[in-house]
Order: C-alpha cells, then structure tokens, then sequence
C-alpha cells in the first residue's frame, strides 16, 4: 500500500537539505570573502564621497583590498574543493557592482565622463545577458585574452581615479615629478573601453560559432 506522506515528507526533507547546503556555502572561507568584498562598496563610497586627499587615498586602498579577495577567493575554491552554485553567483555580482557603483559616483564628481560610464556598464549588462542565453543553450564561452586586458586597465584605472589628486612620485632615483591621478586613470579607463569593445564583439563571434556548431549537430544526429 502506498505511503501518500511519504512524498511530502520526502519534499521537505530535500528543501532543508537544500536550505543545509546554501548555508553551509554561504560560510565557506571564499564565499565570506566574496561578501565581505560587497560589504566593501558602502566604505570606499564614503571615503570617496569626503572629496580629499588623504580619504581618495583610502578610497583606493579600499578597491584594492576588494581586488585581491576577487583573486583569493576563487585561487581558495579550487584549492579547497569548495567551488559552489552560491559562489558562482555572488563573486561577477560582486565585481560588477563594486565597479558600477565606483564609476557611477565619480560622475559628478567630474573624474570620469558619463558618456564613458554608460559604455561600459552597457557592455558589461550585454555580455552578462549573452553569457546566460548561451549557459541555457548549453554554450560556455570564457574570457579572452581582450576582457582580461579589459579588466586590468579597468581596475588599475578606478583605483587611481578613486585617489583622485596630484601626487608627487619618485622611484629611487627616478624622479616622475607631479602626476595627476584623475588624468592618468581616465586613460587607462579609456584603453579599457577599447578592449571592451573587442571583447565584446570577441564574445559575439564566439555565441555565433557555438551555436551554429550545436544546430549543425542536431541537424546531423
């Protein structure tokens, strides 16, 4: 005779699992990393919203440190063998809005030009939406070597835009003399633009390719 509560049992007893799981997740040592570099954003925000020397400073020591956890967190999921659905999730959503957040602020603080922002957080928005269609059609598509270049003179860019005043610089003997932060990281912002615009088109030819490979590979199966 069939046991009609065992199933809803059964139900409940895989949703706490599940529940199990994602809490055990959200605790792992990468994960905390991830979010504590979300809980980063709010702070380098108000150092930068001070406006002075000394808080650009910390504003971009602060965008460093979330920096090397973006690049800890992942080396300490494949060294633990705690790689995660939760993880996955949260660590591009974490980069993307420390980035987004940073870029949008210094808007009016004149450091970066509207025009420049709305580019890349256009792109970033339309790579993320090919990305999931291609996820859902069984298609992976990595980074190339154009959004990795992307994403190093982007970050080295609002990290000097976030100091954000004349810094006299000197390496040993080498005297660089005053150099503006504001201007030197606008141009790597703006090399940023161009290797996201060839990233993205690189993205594009990829979905394309893949997805004309898989119909070829119905078509003859």
């Amino acid at each position: 005779m069939e046991d009609r509560g065992s199933a809803p049992h059964l139900a409940k007893s895989e949703r706490v699992a599940r529940r199990k799981t994602l809490a055990e997740d959200a605790l792992n040592l990468p994960n905390l990393l991830t979010f504590g570099r979300i809980l980063m954003i709010p702070l380098c925000l108000w150092f930068l919203d001070q406006d002075t020397p000394r808080s650009g400073f910390w504003a971009s020591m602060t965008f460093t440190a979330a920096a090397i956890t973006d690049v800890l967190d992942g080396y300490l999921a494949r060294r633990m063998g705690v790689v995660s659905v939760l993880g996955k999730m949260i660590d591009p959503l974490a980069d993307k809005l420390i980035v987004m957040a940073t870029l949008v602020w210094m808007v009016p603080m004149q450091r970066i030009p509207a025009w420049v922002v709305i580019a890349l957080l256009s792109r970033e928005f339309t790579i993320t939406s090919l990305r999931s269609v291609a996820a859902s059609e069984g298609v992976i598509i990595s980074a190339g070597q154009e959004g990795k270049t992307k994403t190093a003179f982007q970050m080295l860019g609002i990290i000097l835009l976030l100091a954000g005043y004349p810094y006299h610089l000197s390496y040993g003997f080498v005297d660089l003399g005053i150099v503006d932060m504001v201007r030197v990281g606008r141009v790597l912002v703006y090399l940023s633009l161009v290797f996201s615009v060839a990233s993205a088109a690189q993205y594009f030819s990829l979905f394309a390719t893949a997805v004309e490979a898989k119909a070829r590979g119905r078509r003859e199966g």
